[in-house]
Order: structure tokens, then sequence, then C-alpha cells
């Protein structure tokens, strides 16, 4: 019985020791743990210090380097001979003719992540005055910014881009037919300005033409148009002044709106300008206006049938006029995207002289070769 009791006290004592050496193994543990998470809060400081030091010695490399630029350039150019069977003023004639064969070049150099500078020089070739490398259509330099694109040099106006481009779809150095006879394509001593607001786009031109004329802007031509999924409509104000022999005698004066839609194999665009030209002093005044229709169907892949009505109004009375409407209707076969053949009808319904229609058949062929580096 007395060995009972010492067992008993040697085993009471052994689980007090082995309790004590528990609770002592836990208070380390806990310990351990506490300092674990001291030393991972002060590896996390030290690694988001290193990190913003890290960017800071970046931000200060890229500030000292010069800002890297991406470079592209185009050369192109487009050849448009026709041929046709023409009858004007009574008398019949076959010829060769050009519907604006040019060629050109242009460089875009972009830097600064959302800048650009661009440049462009176009040149038009007369395929029916013996080829020559004729006279510039387009030479100028823009910057395109996120504020908006500011051109100076020869460009296209506001009442091209906006009006007359979209019922421009024919293979004729006369098209649109309305708008071509009194209306503007290119404009030298051109500035320009042009914002894009998501489909809002702003523009607005002036020529400065020295001490041709007035001695201050020349042209003014303003504008806004909305595009959205095929849609297209726009609406422009121009103010031009008429010279003789570099003194300003007058002024032009047009509100002009279009309207144009793509549909899935149809396109349709509707133009419309009405003018009033003005002399100094109120001596004479006359009122004008322009309306062209332009339509185009795709037939399978490869055909498109187009149709133009056109009216023109230049103000005059009787024999001085130039009024006159018409149409003309337009067969394309376009094998590839680079080759365009078509043959074409047009009729014009003069109001106080001779009629002229002409049937013509022609090509087109466009080059074009892109460098990005």
């Amino acid at each position: 019985m007395q060995y009972l009791k010492n067992y008993f006290f040697v085993f009471c004592f052994l689980l007090m020791f082995i309790n004590n050496c528990i609770a002592d193994e836990r208070a380390a543990l806990s310990d351990l743990k506490s300092q674990l998470l001291i030393l991972e809060k002060k590896i996390e400081a030290l690694e988001k210090a290193q990190v913003k030091k890290d960017k800071i010695h970046k931000l200060k490399k890229l500030n000292n380097s010069p800002a890297k630029t991406a470079e592209s350039v185009k050369l192109y150019a487009t050849l448009r001979p026709t041929f046709g069977y023409i009858n004007e003023s009574n008398e019949n004639n076959w010829d060769v003719k050009d519907a604006l064969s040019h060629a050109g070049i242009k460089a875009v150099s972009k830097f600064n992540g959302s800048w650009s500078a661009e440049l462009q020089g176009e040149w038009g070739i007369d395929l029916s005055n013996n080829g020559d490398f004729g006279k510039a259509r387009q030479v100028y330099v823009a910057l395109n910014s996120p504020i908006g694109r500011i051109g100076i040099g020869k460009q296209r106006p506001t009442q091209y881009l906006f009006i007359a481009e979209y019922v421009d779809i024919f293979n004729h150095g006369n098209s649109p037919f309305s708008y071509d006879p009194e209306s503007i394509f290119f404009v030298d001593n051109l500035l320009t300005y042009q914002l894009k607001v998501q489909n809002l786009t702003w523009m607005a031109v002036a020529q400065f033409n020295g001490d041709k004329g007035d001695n201050n802007s020349d042209l003014f031509n303003l504008g806004v148009s909305y595009d959205y999924a095929g849609l297209h409509g726009a609406v422009t104000y121009l103010n031009e002044d008429t010279n003789q022999a570099d003194i300003k005698e007058g002024e032009n004066e047009i509100y002009a709106a279009s309207l144009a839609y793509s549909f899935e194999n149809l396109y349709l665009a509707a133009s419309y300008q009405d003018k009033t030209y003005k002399l100094m002093n109120n001596q004479f005044e006359r009122e004008g206006h322009t309306f062209d229709l332009s339509a185009a169907y795709q037939i399978l892949s490869n055909y498109k049938v187009k149709l133009g009505y056109f009216d023109f109004s230049d103000g005059y009375q009787l024999s001085k006029s130039q009024d006159h409407s018409g149409y003309n209707a337009t067969f394309e076969w376009l094998p590839t995207n680079a080759l365009r053949f078509h043959l074409e009808y047009l009729y014009r319904d003069y109001d106080f002289t001779d009629n002229f229609s002409s049937w013509s058949i022609g090509f087109r062929y466009d080059l074009t070769r892109k460098w990005s580096y």
C-alpha cells in the first residue's frame, strides 16, 4: 500500500512537471508568433519603401531620357483615266479624260502618348494633258493633341469634308456635279482647327492670303458633324471674299447641310448649299443653291451600281445663267480592293443653254505602300 502511495505522488509530480512544460511551451510559441508578426510588418514596410524608391528612380530616368516616337510613312498614288463619247453644244467627240489622278506622301510621328505630328504632300496627275505631274492638292503640316488638331498649309476645308465628301462617290473629275461649279475643294494659306468630342466633330478654318483682297481673313468656314454607326449629319457656314485684281469686291455667304447613312448593302447621301453672292455697298446681289443626291448599291461582292441626281442654280438671269439639273448612272466592277472599272452615263439639262450628255468607261488603280518604325 505504501508503494502505491509513493507511485501516486511520483505520478502527480510528473503530471505537474509536464503541465508546467506545456504551459512554458505555449508561452514561448505565443511570444514567437508575436515576434513573427512584428517581423512581417517590418518586411512589408521595407518592401513598400523599396517599391516607392524604384518608381521614383524610373520616373527620374524617364524624365531625363528623350521621349520615344513612333514613325510611319505612306506613299500612295491613284491613276484614273477615262475614255468617252461626249455630246456638248450639238457637237460630238471622243476624248480621253482624267478623273482626278494624284500621288502623294504622308508621314506621322507619334510622341508623348496621345500627341502626333503630321506631314502631307499631294499633287495632281493630269492624264488628259500629257500625264503632267500637276499642281498641289494638299501640302501642310498638322499637330494632333488631346485638345484638338491644328494644321497650316493647303488643305481640305470644312465645306468639303463635312458637306461634299459624302456625295462625292463617282468616277468623274466634276463630281459632285452640283457642288463642283462654284464650290471649294482645296484652299491654300489655310489655318485649320478640328476637335472630336465623342460623336461630334467641330471644325473651323480660315484663309490668310496676305495683302490679296482683305488684309485679314479672306475665308472663314465653320461646321459641326455628328457621326455614329453609319449615320452622318452636318451643318456648316462659309464666308468667302471675292477679289478683282487682288482687291476685295464682295463676298459669298453659304449655309449648308448634309445627311448620309450606310445600310448593309445600300448607301444614301444628300447635300444642300444655300448661297448668297454680294458685291460691296450692296450694288448687286444674287442667290443660288446646290443640291446633290447620291446612292450606291452593292451587288454580290465585286459589283456596285451608283446613281446620282443634282440641281444647280447660280442666281443669274437668262443667257448668263448656268442653271441646270441632271443625273448620272454608274456600273462598277471591283475585282480587288485596288482596282476599279466602270461604265458611266451623265446628263445635264441646262435652262438657258445647250444640254450635255456623255458615255464613258474608266479604270482606277490605287497603289499604297506604308512603313512603320
